[in-house]
Protein backbone atom coordinates (compact mmCIF):
# COMPACT_ATOMS: atom_id res chain seq x y z
CA UNK A 1 0.00 0.00 0.00
CA UNK A 2 1.56 3.14 -1.38
CA UNK A 3 0.76 6.41 1.40
CA UNK A 4 0.46 9.68 0.02
CA UNK A 5 0.75 13.60 1.30
CA UNK A 6 -2.58 15.73 -0.27
CA UNK A 7 -2.23 19.37 -0.55
CA UNK A 8 -4.94 21.84 1.01
CA UNK A 9 -6.99 23.86 -1.60
CA UNK A 10 -9.40 25.48 0.20
CA UNK A 11 -10.97 26.08 3.40
CA UNK A 12 -13.34 27.38 6.13
CA UNK A 13 -16.27 25.05 5.14
CA UNK A 14 -18.47 23.97 7.68
CA UNK A 15 -19.33 19.82 5.79
CA UNK A 16 -18.64 19.07 2.63
CA UNK A 17 -20.51 16.58 0.72
CA UNK A 18 -21.46 15.23 -2.25
CA UNK A 19 -18.37 16.26 -4.39
CA UNK A 20 -18.41 16.48 -8.35
CA UNK A 21 -15.91 17.74 -11.15
CA UNK A 22 -17.72 19.55 -13.97
CA UNK A 23 -16.69 21.98 -16.88
CA UNK A 24 -13.67 23.15 -15.02
CA UNK A 25 -15.02 23.33 -11.58
CA UNK A 26 -15.43 20.82 -8.56
CA UNK A 27 -18.82 21.55 -7.24
CA UNK A 28 -19.59 20.81 -3.02
CA UNK A 29 -22.22 21.12 -0.82
CA UNK A 30 -22.14 22.53 2.11
CA UNK A 31 -24.57 20.42 4.18
CA UNK A 32 -24.96 22.14 7.51
CA UNK A 33 -24.31 25.66 5.86
CA UNK A 34 -27.29 24.93 3.31
CA UNK A 35 -24.84 25.85 0.23
CA UNK A 36 -23.67 24.55 -2.76
CA UNK A 37 -20.84 26.15 -3.79
CA UNK A 38 -18.00 25.46 -7.04
CA UNK A 39 -14.23 26.01 -6.67
CA UNK A 40 -11.86 26.85 -9.05
CA UNK A 41 -8.34 24.98 -9.18
CA UNK A 42 -7.30 28.19 -7.67
CA UNK A 43 -9.11 27.60 -4.20
CA UNK A 44 -11.92 30.24 -5.65
CA UNK A 45 -15.15 29.48 -4.27
CA UNK A 46 -18.55 31.04 -5.70
CA UNK A 47 -21.85 30.09 -3.78
CA UNK A 48 -24.25 28.62 -6.84
CA UNK A 49 -27.71 28.60 -4.24
CA UNK A 50 -29.08 27.87 -1.18
CA UNK A 51 -30.77 25.05 -0.15
CA UNK A 52 -32.38 25.59 2.92
CA UNK A 53 -33.07 21.28 4.38
CA UNK A 54 -29.27 20.24 3.86
CA UNK A 55 -28.03 19.74 0.57
CA UNK A 56 -26.57 16.56 -0.17
CA UNK A 57 -25.60 14.83 -3.08
CA UNK A 58 -24.62 16.64 -6.50
CA UNK A 59 -25.34 15.31 -9.89
CA UNK A 60 -25.82 16.14 -13.16
CA UNK A 61 -28.70 15.16 -15.80
CA UNK A 62 -27.48 13.84 -19.51
CA UNK A 63 -28.12 17.75 -20.44
CA UNK A 64 -25.89 19.16 -18.06
CA UNK A 65 -28.55 20.41 -15.62
CA UNK A 66 -26.96 20.49 -11.93
CA UNK A 67 -29.41 18.17 -9.01
CA UNK A 68 -29.02 18.13 -5.28
CA UNK A 69 -30.53 15.96 -3.05
CA UNK A 70 -32.25 18.08 -0.01
CA UNK A 71 -31.83 15.88 2.87
CA UNK A 72 -34.19 17.16 5.24
CA UNK A 73 -37.33 17.57 2.99
CA UNK A 74 -36.55 14.39 1.13
CA UNK A 75 -36.71 15.70 -2.42
CA UNK A 76 -34.20 16.11 -5.61
CA UNK A 77 -33.81 19.54 -6.55
CA UNK A 78 -32.86 20.81 -10.09
CA UNK A 79 -30.36 23.78 -9.89
CA UNK A 80 -31.83 26.80 -12.31
CA UNK A 81 -29.55 29.37 -12.04
CA UNK A 82 -29.05 30.74 -8.44
CA UNK A 83 -32.46 29.07 -7.66
CA UNK A 84 -33.76 25.09 -7.02
CA UNK A 85 -36.90 23.68 -8.54
CA UNK A 86 -38.51 20.55 -7.66
CA UNK A 87 -37.30 17.59 -9.53
CA UNK A 88 -38.64 14.50 -7.15
CA UNK A 89 -39.92 14.49 -4.22
CA UNK A 90 -39.53 10.60 -2.33
CA UNK A 91 -41.54 11.92 0.75
CA UNK A 92 -43.61 8.45 0.13
CA UNK A 93 -40.53 6.78 0.24
CA UNK A 94 -38.00 7.00 1.84
CA UNK A 95 -37.48 6.88 6.34
CA UNK A 96 -35.11 8.92 6.54
CA UNK A 97 -32.89 11.94 5.16
CA UNK A 98 -32.28 11.55 1.31
CA UNK A 99 -28.43 11.24 0.94
CA UNK A 100 -26.14 10.77 -2.16
CA UNK A 101 -26.95 9.28 -5.72
CA UNK A 102 -25.66 8.48 -8.98
CA UNK A 103 -27.25 9.25 -12.27
CA UNK A 104 -26.83 7.48 -15.56
CA UNK A 105 -26.17 7.93 -19.26
CA UNK A 106 -30.14 7.84 -19.73
CA UNK A 107 -30.87 10.17 -16.67
CA UNK A 108 -31.88 7.56 -14.09
CA UNK A 109 -30.95 8.38 -10.54
CA UNK A 110 -30.13 5.99 -8.21
CA UNK A 111 -31.03 7.41 -4.68
CA UNK A 112 -30.14 5.87 -1.51
CA UNK A 113 -31.45 7.15 2.26
CA UNK A 114 -30.77 7.05 6.02
CA UNK A 115 -33.81 4.46 6.55
CA UNK A 116 -34.69 5.58 10.22
CA UNK A 117 -34.36 8.60 11.85
CA UNK A 118 -30.27 9.55 12.52
CA UNK A 119 -30.59 12.76 14.19
CA UNK A 120 -33.38 11.30 16.78
CA UNK A 121 -30.96 8.75 17.69
CA UNK A 122 -33.05 6.08 16.12
CA UNK A 123 -31.80 2.26 15.93
CA UNK A 124 -30.31 1.02 12.77
CA UNK A 125 -32.25 -0.39 10.33
CA UNK A 126 -32.20 -1.60 6.57
CA UNK A 127 -33.31 0.61 3.84
CA UNK A 128 -33.78 0.55 0.35
CA UNK A 129 -32.17 2.27 -3.59
CA UNK A 130 -34.66 4.14 -5.36
CA UNK A 131 -34.30 4.59 -9.02
CA UNK A 132 -36.18 7.75 -10.21
CA UNK A 133 -36.47 7.67 -13.85
CA UNK A 134 -36.91 10.40 -16.29
CA UNK A 135 -40.67 10.70 -16.42
CA UNK A 136 -40.53 11.46 -12.22
CA UNK A 137 -41.58 7.45 -11.37
CA UNK A 138 -40.01 6.28 -8.39
CA UNK A 139 -39.12 2.33 -8.46
CA UNK A 140 -37.46 0.60 -5.84
CA UNK A 141 -33.98 -0.67 -7.24
CA UNK A 142 -32.32 -2.77 -4.49
CA UNK A 143 -33.19 -3.98 -0.80
CA UNK A 144 -31.67 -4.66 2.27
CA UNK A 145 -29.00 -1.82 2.46
CA UNK A 146 -27.60 -0.67 5.35
CA UNK A 147 -27.21 3.16 5.31
CA UNK A 148 -26.37 3.38 1.52
CA UNK A 149 -23.95 6.50 0.87
CA UNK A 150 -22.83 7.50 -2.17
CA UNK A 151 -22.96 5.39 -5.45
CA UNK A 152 -20.59 5.14 -8.69
CA UNK A 153 -21.23 3.34 -12.03
CA UNK A 154 -18.33 1.42 -12.94
CA UNK A 155 -18.08 -1.04 -16.07
CA UNK A 156 -19.19 1.30 -18.51
CA UNK A 157 -22.51 1.40 -16.24
CA UNK A 158 -22.89 -2.39 -16.00
CA UNK A 159 -21.99 -2.15 -12.38
CA UNK A 160 -22.96 -0.14 -10.05
CA UNK A 161 -21.43 0.68 -6.60
CA UNK A 162 -22.67 1.56 -3.38
CA UNK A 163 -21.29 2.59 0.35
CA UNK A 164 -22.70 1.07 3.10
CA UNK A 165 -21.03 3.17 5.71
CA UNK A 166 -21.80 0.95 9.00
CA UNK A 167 -21.43 -2.14 7.44
CA UNK A 168 -18.03 -1.21 6.10
CA UNK A 169 -18.28 -2.41 2.56
CA UNK A 170 -18.68 -1.37 -0.87
CA UNK A 171 -21.81 -3.37 -2.22
CA UNK A 172 -21.74 -3.48 -5.86
CA UNK A 173 -24.88 -4.67 -8.28
CA UNK A 174 -24.90 -6.29 -11.74
CA UNK A 175 -26.87 -3.62 -13.72
CA UNK A 176 -29.35 -4.21 -17.09
CA UNK A 177 -29.70 -1.96 -19.75
CA UNK A 178 -32.95 -0.80 -18.81
CA UNK A 179 -31.33 0.46 -14.98
CA UNK A 180 -32.83 -2.82 -12.64
CA UNK A 181 -30.47 -3.89 -10.36
CA UNK A 182 -29.44 -7.54 -9.91
CA UNK A 183 -26.36 -9.81 -7.72
CA UNK A 184 -25.50 -7.93 -4.72
CA UNK A 185 -22.74 -8.92 -3.68
CA UNK A 186 -19.36 -7.37 -1.17
CA UNK A 187 -16.98 -5.24 -3.94
CA UNK A 188 -14.78 -4.59 -1.26
CA UNK A 189 -14.95 -5.20 2.86
CA UNK A 190 -13.11 -2.42 4.35
CA UNK A 191 -13.11 -4.28 7.76
CA UNK A 192 -13.22 -1.23 10.53
CA UNK A 193 -13.72 2.08 8.13
CA UNK A 194 -16.84 4.08 7.21
CA UNK A 195 -16.99 4.31 3.84
CA UNK A 196 -18.64 7.78 2.93
CA UNK A 197 -18.32 9.34 -0.52
CA UNK A 198 -16.91 7.29 -3.21
CA UNK A 199 -15.15 7.88 -7.07
CA UNK A 200 -13.91 5.25 -9.47
CA UNK A 201 -10.89 5.40 -12.11
CA UNK A 202 -10.34 4.34 -15.31
CA UNK A 203 -9.22 0.80 -13.80
CA UNK A 204 -12.58 0.37 -11.92
CA UNK A 205 -10.73 0.94 -8.53
CA UNK A 206 -12.69 2.82 -5.95
CA UNK A 207 -11.25 5.73 -3.86
CA UNK A 208 -13.53 5.84 -0.53
CA UNK A 209 -13.18 8.39 2.24
CA UNK A 210 -13.47 6.75 5.29
CA UNK A 211 -15.28 9.05 7.95
CA UNK A 212 -14.01 7.45 11.25
CA UNK A 213 -10.68 6.94 10.52
CA UNK A 214 -10.28 10.10 8.31
CA UNK A 215 -8.56 8.45 5.38
CA UNK A 216 -9.08 8.15 1.85
CA UNK A 217 -8.10 4.84 0.27
CA UNK A 218 -8.01 3.28 -3.18
CA UNK A 219 -9.74 -0.22 -3.48
CA UNK A 220 -9.46 -3.01 -6.00
CA UNK A 221 -12.40 -5.04 -6.67
CA UNK A 222 -12.13 -8.00 -3.95
CA UNK A 223 -11.23 -5.56 -1.36
CA UNK A 224 -7.28 -5.02 -1.88
CA UNK A 225 -6.32 -1.41 -0.81
CA UNK A 226 -3.22 -0.11 -3.10
CA UNK A 227 -3.25 3.77 -1.94
CA UNK A 228 -4.14 6.09 0.94
CA UNK A 229 -4.01 9.63 1.96
CA UNK A 230 -4.34 10.26 5.97
CA UNK A 231 -6.04 13.01 7.47
CA UNK A 232 -6.33 14.11 11.05
CA UNK A 233 -9.72 14.08 11.14
CA UNK A 234 -12.94 12.68 9.00
CA UNK A 235 -12.65 11.18 5.70
CA UNK A 236 -16.00 12.39 3.68
CA UNK A 237 -16.43 13.07 -0.25
CA UNK A 238 -13.96 12.16 -2.95
CA UNK A 239 -13.92 12.78 -6.84
CA UNK A 240 -11.62 12.81 -9.96
CA UNK A 241 -11.03 15.96 -12.20
CA UNK A 242 -8.54 18.56 -12.97
CA UNK A 243 -7.37 19.08 -16.76
CA UNK A 244 -6.17 15.48 -17.65
CA UNK A 245 -8.73 13.63 -15.29
CA UNK A 246 -5.95 12.95 -13.05
CA UNK A 247 -6.80 15.12 -9.63
CA UNK A 248 -7.85 13.61 -6.86
CA UNK A 249 -10.29 15.80 -4.78
CA UNK A 250 -10.65 14.85 -0.95
CA UNK A 251 -13.59 16.86 1.15
CA UNK A 252 -12.23 16.88 4.62
CA UNK A 253 -13.92 17.76 8.23
CA UNK A 254 -10.21 18.77 10.06
CA UNK A 255 -11.32 18.12 13.58
CA UNK A 256 -13.37 15.66 16.11
CA UNK A 257 -16.89 15.03 15.67
CA UNK A 258 -17.72 17.19 18.66
CA UNK A 259 -16.44 20.05 16.58
CA UNK A 260 -18.70 19.24 13.48
CA UNK A 261 -21.68 18.93 16.03
CA UNK A 262 -21.32 22.50 17.06
CA UNK A 263 -20.56 23.76 13.09
CA UNK A 264 -17.16 24.91 13.58
CA UNK A 265 -16.00 25.78 10.10
CA UNK A 266 -13.68 23.39 10.09
CA UNK A 267 -13.90 21.75 6.75
CA UNK A 268 -11.60 22.19 3.67
CA UNK A 269 -10.98 20.45 0.24
CA UNK A 270 -7.48 18.45 -0.42
CA UNK A 271 -5.96 17.73 -4.11
CA UNK A 272 -3.52 14.52 -5.02
CA UNK A 273 -2.39 14.15 -8.21
CA UNK A 274 -3.01 10.42 -8.86
CA UNK A 275 -1.48 8.21 -11.47
CA UNK A 276 -4.80 6.40 -12.85
CA UNK A 277 -7.31 9.48 -13.48
CA UNK A 278 -11.23 9.83 -13.92
CA UNK A 279 -13.21 6.74 -15.09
Amino acid sequence: MRDHKATRLAEDFIFLEGAKWRDGQLWVSDVFDHKVYRLGLNGAREKVVDVPNRPSGLGFLPDGTPIVASSKDFRLYKIIGNQIEEYADLTAHVGGDVNDFTIDSAGRIYVGNFGYDYDAGAPVVETVLHRVDPDGSVHIAAEGIEFPNAMVLINDGRTLVVAETWRGRLTAFDRSPNGQLSGKRTFADIGPRQPDGICADAKGAIWTGCFNTGEFVRVKDGGEITDRIVFDGCGVACTLGGPTGHTLFCTVYCGPVSDLIAARRKAAVFTLEVAIGAA
